[in-house]
């Protein structure tokens, strides 16, 4: 079994009898659903629908629950949750002490007794597990992670998307199960609720891949000098980009090459996609 230590990874502690009713009216997913060993994606939004904070988000006991999220924007996190919990009896802090690990394999033994192993519900097609624990230890495999990501379609800010800057169906949320459409009002739900029903999502992560080495992240993808998105993870020859998948469509129809920088690149949906280019949203979507 891989085991690679996320050093940008930490734990944020939400706990309290309020915090299951505090996080499920401010959080994309829905708490109703989570699983205890279940560890599922999720997001904050901006009330335009965007994401502001993203995280996979777990259980930790009674009235208990874990974000694993970025290092760098943790305390920020921490701040906006704290201007939504108001009186609610949760306490908010975040786990210096916990170190975040991503494992998988064919070998499903656990990481020690003093670790948490969880499910990491963004790989629908290979088993893919959160650990945390306060002596885990790992390979320097930083870039077989990535690639497992690519392979899998899975995104993550910071790499593939910059926050405030990303609507959830853009990164698939709506598809990895980061979005709950049957639960109450969220923080951005109006918004992300419209393009649900009327199908009008014009930005999707897609795969790609070359016959040669890719550009570096953040190089634009282009169709005739047109931009019409952007790389992020890279792993040799084959990434991560969210493209506009109406002038992907388009390019393809007139047999236009799609490039990153001067490197023809090959694009196809992630795994258990249930979009495809055939029912991309006409120019007249917003």
């Amino acid at each position: 079994m891989a085991t690679v230590l996320l050093s940008d990874r930490i734990l944020v502690r939400v706990a309290g009898p309020d915090a299951e009713h505090l996080l499920q009216n401010i959080v994309t997913a829905d708490l109703d659903t989570l699983q205890p060993g279940e560890a599922k994606p999720s997001a904050l939004l901006t009330p335009q629908g965007k994401i502001l904070f993203d995280f996979l988000i777990s259980r930790d006991g009674a009235d208990a629950f874990l974000l694993d999220c970025r290092k760098d924007v943790a305390a920020d996190l921490v701040r906006r949750l704290m201007l939504y919990r108001l009186r609610a009896k949760a306490e908010i802090s975040v786990q210096d002490e916990s170190l975040v690990a991503a494992s998988w394999g064919d070998d499903s033994s656990g990481s020690g007794s003093e670790s948490t192993r969880l499910r990491d519900l963004r790989f629908a097609e290979v088993p893919v597990w959160r650990v945390y624990g306060a002596t885990l230890k790992g390979d320097p495999v930083v870039s077989e992670w990535n690639q497992l990501r690519i392979n899998n379609g899975v995104a993550e800010s910071g790499r593939d998307y910059e926050l405030s800057d990303a609507f959830p169906h853009d990164v698939l949320l709506d598809l990895n199960g980061g979005v709950g459409f049957k639960k109450g009002c969220y923080v951005g739900q109006e918004v992300v609720s419209r393009m649900q029903h009327r199908g009008t999502a014009r930005r999707r992560l897609m795969i790609v891949s070359a016959d040669s080495p890719l550009p570096d992240a953040g190089s634009p993808i282009t169709v005739n000098d047109r931009n019409i998105g952007t790389l992020g993870t890279v792993e040799g020859r084959e990434g991560l980009a969210i493209v506009r998948i109406d002038r992907v469509k388009d390019a393809l129809d007139s047999e236009l090459p799609i490039l990153a920088g001067d490197v023809p690149l090959l694009l196809t949906l992630p795994p258990g996609a249930t979009f495809s280019l055939e029912t991309a949203p006409g120019k007249d979507a917003s």
